[in-house]
This record gives C-alpha cells, sequence and structure tokens, in this order.
C-alpha cells in the first residue's frame, strides 16, 4: 500500500533497518545499475534478466532458487555492498502533480509499530538523517535505472548477450539447473573492432561490461555458500 510521504501522516513513522528474512530480504536476487557493478562485482554475480517485452534487466545473485538468499546469516547481510535497489526499502519514487515524490509501502514488512527503528521524521515535522540519507538513495537509483536502456540497447545491439544453464548440485546429492539468465559473450567482446570499443568507451560502458564479466567468478562461491547451508 504505497502512500505518499508526508510529516503529517507519518509523523511517528519508523523504519527497521535490520537484515534479514523477516523484513523481506528473503530474495533470490535484486535490479542493479550499470553504476554499481563495480561495487557489485566483489559479492555477487551481475547476469541479465528478460523483461518479457524484448529487454533486459541486470541483477544480481543472491541465491539459486526462488526465495532463498544466501547471504542472510544471523548478523545479518554477508556482504560489504548492498544493491541500491535493496537499500531504498520500503521507500519508492512517485509522480504527484507532475513532481517526483518519495514514497512510503505502508504494507512493508520494515515498517515498525512500536519504538523500534529509525524515526523518519523529527518531533517539529523536520526530515531525520535517516530519510535523507533514504531520499539519497532514491535518486542515485532513479538516474541509474534511467540511463539502463541504453547500456543494455547497446549490449543487445553488438549480440553481447548469451543464455547459460548452472548445474548445480544440491546437499542432498539431487542436481538442479539454474536457468532464464543472460551472461555477457566474451569471445564476441573481444571480437568487437577498435571503432566499436571505441563508442563503448566514450559511453562508459566498458567499465559495467568488465565488472559484470569479473562478477562471474562469484558463482563459485555462491554455490560453496548453497553447499554448506545444506
Amino acid at each position: 500500500m504505497l502512500q505518499l510521504l508526508n510529516n503529517i501522516t507519518h509523523k511517528d513513522l519508523r523504519v527497521i533497518t535490520q537484515r534479514g528474512a523477516r523484513w523481506g530480504d528473503d530474495v533470490m536476487s535484486a535490479p542493479v545499475t550499470p553504476d554499481e557493478f563495480r561495487k557489485l562485482q566483489a559479492h555477487y554475480p551481475i547476469v541479465f534478466k528478460p523483461d518479457g517485452q524484448g529487454s533486459f534487466l541486470p541483477v544480481v545473485l543472491f541465491g539459486l532458487k526462488d526465495c532463498q538468499n544466501l547471504f542472510l546469516d544471523e548478523a545479518g547481510w554477508d556482504a560489504d555492498y548492498l544493491p541500491l535497489s535493496m537499500q531504498r526499502m520500503p521507500f519508492s519514487i512517485g509522480l504527484a502533480e507532475d513532481e517526483m515524490r518519495m514514497m512510503v509501502d505502508m504494507a512493508s514488512p520494515r515498517i515498525s509499530t512500536g519504538a523500534e527503528g529509525e524515526a523518519v521524521f523529527l518531533p517539529h515535522g523536520g526530515t531525520t538523517e535517516f530519510i535523507e540519507r533514504a531520499n539519497s538513495v532514491l535518486r542515485t537509483l532513479h538516474e541509474g535505472l534511467q540511463a539502463m536502456p541504453d547500456f543494455v540497447r547497446m549490449l543487445q545491439t553488438h549480440e553481447l548477450l548469451e543464455p547459460f544453464v548452472l548445474d548445480v548440485e544440491h546437499p542432498d546429492g539431487s542436481r538442479g539447473q539454474l536457468r532464464g539468465f543472460h551472461i555477457l559473450h566474451e569471445e564476441r567482446l573481444a571480437a568487437l573492432d577498435a571503432a566499436t570499443v571505441g563508442l563503448l568507451h566514450q559511453a562508459d560502458y566498458l567499465q559495467p561490461i568488465y565488472m559484470a564479466i569479473a562478477s562471474l567468478s562469484n558463482f563459485t562461491r555462491l554455490i560453496a555458500r548453497h553447499l554448506a547451508k545444506g
């Protein structure tokens, strides 16, 4: 239930910032933006998910099956960087009177019903540092999402995305496969002519491309986490 955030209706609103399944973090993947790839590649595999409309959405994988997040433990989230799309919860950007405004999902498990959590507004109605940071996250995420279609379109134009299948052995000895995602095609990337590489460089796309490729080494660690959790 999305509501336009304001200091009257939500004057006592608090948001739980801890990480765990009970607060909605038990997800297999999360959308990400190319600007994040450098930070993401140290922890998660970056792959591309078909959006059902002929394009793709870059996502990071936290698990190997639905509702599995292998980065959650008793202490919280076991990684140094959290994708912006996860950081923003329970807030989002909406349009109100043709202006971008901050929205809050009142149905989110992160909404506190007591004294727990971070306050959104000060007693006199001003905004807290917490909500200022959340607003900054939303702006950065919005800018990244606005620029993303051009990045993906360039990858598609040069046929740099290919489907892949990951064979996974489960702790009980059964085997499964991770399907439905694409990764960057390294051989096609290496075969691009100098003019095309120059265009990718001018558009600042080369770094996120190489970061996405480097991130695939995290599949080894992701499988290890999967096996360790039994």
